[in-house]
């Protein structure tokens, strides 16, 4: 299919969707309880999600893109005289699909991601990690000084906290099209952006909870910092501890059941329980959501494989591919691509964007190892991706009383809109630049069993 078929294809989506619009508006017809209207808003984020994925997947770019575009031109019709869609940005329903995909997102990033597999890669993944969260840390934070000094000190640390994490997904996708999984700096690009995450959503622990002090008039002592750091690390062995030897016989027996699906039904079950579970820690739903697919090991899985079953990740596909893109194209819904007529903004998102690159290349000079490509390593990091985008979402669900007393979003539009351009920056440059870097320069040892 060209893009000439695939750019008509669109059009003729939101044609015949916005004429199902008007007439599911004019029937007025609400006798099952739920606004038909939300019901057509869905399939059109749904369908318009998947022609912008197709069409950035045949550019050789992440899906994601695709996804958080088209929900900018939805959200931003409103600009030609188009106001139909301009419930689909405070709608509900909507909105707990989209917290719904996000969660079992990050539930597929964790089990995508295990604790042993951190580990194997040695001292130079955790400098990478460590140096690759902190320094960007301060750097977003110094911007945002900069460019939003009305703003309160937790703002800062806020947006700081957005350019912490890496996108596991988006790296291991341009290093595997590569074809370069086997090379000993991939694998440490993997293990640092895997360990930063973890790292990163302790800091987004950490900062919300401080947000929610302050939202309710507590006040932040070093003190309370530390009995926050204390609850996230309880949380973090309470699962681990539950994942090794509380699921491993509820999963047994589960596994005498005859019926189909009760492996998918129970693990989504048991991300929906350990992300519950996150919040009486006062933390995120999606740490818990994280933290039940690090804890998930394919042996809990092996009575339902054994029998025929499908592996989980493929029992979840299903299931994510129509909730998870409804978070993105919600996210991009939110951009107001008014406020970008404002050149401080555009300023504030190119420094935001910049800092971001600079943070994560800074964090190759922490490689504990000689003789391995340290620019490649640093270019791997740079992509946000989809987690900078569920960061800056929790930020604006977040408020806090600005001079007045009023309560304000902590990321209001117009800084929803910065990050959203630096998040599609970041992963826009990585791959051709982490192309040429392991192209330009032969990384050494390739395939060298990792130092433990």
């Amino acid at each position: 299919m060209s893009k000439r078929l695939l750019a008509l294809s669109s059009l003729l989506v939101i044609s015949v969707a916005t004429q199902t619009v008007l007439a599911a508006e004019s029937s007025g017809d609400d006798s099952h309880g739920l606004d038909p209207t939300v019901l057509v808003g869905i399939a059109l984020m749904l369908l318009a999600a998947k022609v912008g994925g197709e069409i950035f997947e045949r550019m050789q770019q992440p899906p994601v893109l695709g996804e958080l575009l088209a929900g900018i031109v939805l959200g931003n019709l409103t600009l030609v005289g188009f106001y139909r869609f301009e419930t689909l940005r405070t709608d509900i329903v909507i909105a707990a699909l989209g917290q719904i995909g996000v969660i079992l997102l990050l539930f597929e990033v964790g089990l995508e991601s295990k604790l042993a597999e951190m580990l194997e890669v040695g001292w130079s993944s955790l400098f990478v990690a460590v140096s690759g969260v902190v320094v960007p840390f301060f750097l977003g934070w110094g911007v945002s000084a900069y460019f939003l000094p009305e703003e309160s000190r937790l703002v800062h640390v806020f947006i700081g906290s957005v350019l912490c994490a890496t996108s596991v997904g988006i790296t291991a996708r341009v290093l595997k099209d590569l074809g370069k999984l086997s090379l000993r700096e991939a694998r440490i690009i993997l293990g640092a952006a895997v360990i930063d995450d973890v790292i990163g959503l302790l800091i987004l622990a950490l900062v919300v909870g401080s947000v929610t002090a302050a939202a309710a008039g507590t006040s932040i002592s070093l003190a309370h910092i530390m009995w926050l750091a204390a609850k996230t690390v309880a949380f973090f062995l309470s699962a681990f501890v539950i994942g090794q030897y509380a699921v491993p016989p509820i999963f047994r027996g589960a596994g005498k059941f005859e019926s189909r699906g009760i492996l998918l039904v129970l693990s989504i079950s048991f991300c929906f329980w350990l992300s519950w579970l996150a919040t009486q820690f006062d933390l995120a739903t999606i740490v818990g959501a994280f933290a039940a697919g690090l804890v998930l090991e394919e042996a809990h899985f092996k009575s339902f494989t054994d029998r025929g079953e499908h592996d989980l990740r493929e029992l979840l596909e299903p299931v994510t591919s129509v909730l998870v893109p409804i978070f993105f194209v919600l996210m991009g819904i939110k951009v107001d691509l008014r406020v970008f007529a404002r050149p401080q903004l555009l300023g504030f998102a190119f420094a935001l964007t910049a800092a971001a690159i600079v943070g994560k290349q800074i964090c190759s000079f922490a490689v504990a190892e000689r003789g391995l490509n340290r620019l490649a390593i640093g270019l791997g990091m740079i992509p946000r991706g989809e987690v900078g985008l569920i960061v800056a979402g929790i930020g604006a669900t977040l408020t806090l009383p600005n001079t007045s007393g009023v309560n304000e979003p902590v990321i209001n539009s117009a800084t929803f809109g910065a990050v959203v351009i630096m998040v599609i920056i970041t992963t826009l440059v990585t791959p051709p630049l982490l192309k040429s870097a392991l192209a330009r320069k032969p990384a050494s040892k390739r395939g060298s069993s990792p130092t433990r």
